[in-house]
């Protein structure tokens, strides 16, 4: 598979090549600095995966996932960053990014990431997860008891009429307090509530 590492640094580019050439699935790895560096090789090649860097300069790497998005590429996009800032992190969740790591993770790490990904799966690193959880869990404290119980029938992927059966309410009413626990939560997907109930991240 083909990759491309778009950092504006050098020597951080070719510190994760240098981890990556050990990953015998990759077969070539391209290098960008900025936003149309990164576009032109991601419209020319057909680059699997992309690891980028947040901050390109004075350029936002968020940038570089919304127009692949929006060009309908089947490239999988994984955000590298050196910290965590909160509003960041719920950007790029909200474009469905493949993968979350941070600079200081160990080389292992990276690479159990990017075959993860490349197998179709997600990866966020432990690191995000753990901040996700102190922000959650300040915003479950919003949530009423039965908006609570319906939180935890969704995480069991049930349906709507599943839940009001389970817990004798109408249907309308589930609709009504799962739409009251996305906005609670600032989340925008059922899929996302189904996420944070399984990895334990809101319980």
């Amino acid at each position: 598979m083909k990759l491309v590492i778009v950092d504006d640094h050098p020597l951080v580019r070719k510190g994760i090549i240098s981890i990556l050439t050990n990953e015998k699935s990759i077969d070539e790895i391209k290098e960008a600095s900025n936003i149309e560096e990164a576009m032109l090789i991601l419209i020319k090649e057909e680059i699997e995966i992309a690891i980028v860097d947040l901050r390109l300069g004075s350029e936002d790497g968020l940038e570089i996932v919304l127009r692949g998005k929006k060009m309908n590429l089947k490239t999988k996009f994984v955000v590298l960053t050196s910290f965590i800032p909160q509003e960041d992190f719920k950007r790029a969740e909200k474009m469905d990014v493949d993968g979350y790591i941070l600079k200081e993770a160990f080389a292992e790490d990276i690479l159990y990431a990017i075959r993860l990904i490349s197998r179709g799966k997600k990866y966020y690193d432990p690191e995000i997860l753990k901040q996700k959880d102190v922000l959650n869990n300040s915003l479950i404290y919003q949530l009423t008891d039965r908006e609570n119980d319906v939180l935890k029938e969704v995480g069991k992927g049930l349906s709507n009429g599943e839940i009001a059966c389970a817990l004798f309410i109408s249907e309308h009413t589930v609709k009504k307090h799962v739409s009251n626990i996305l906005y609670k939560l600032n989340l925008n997907h059922r899929s996302q509530v189904v996420f944070m109930v399984n990895t334990k991240v809101a319980m």
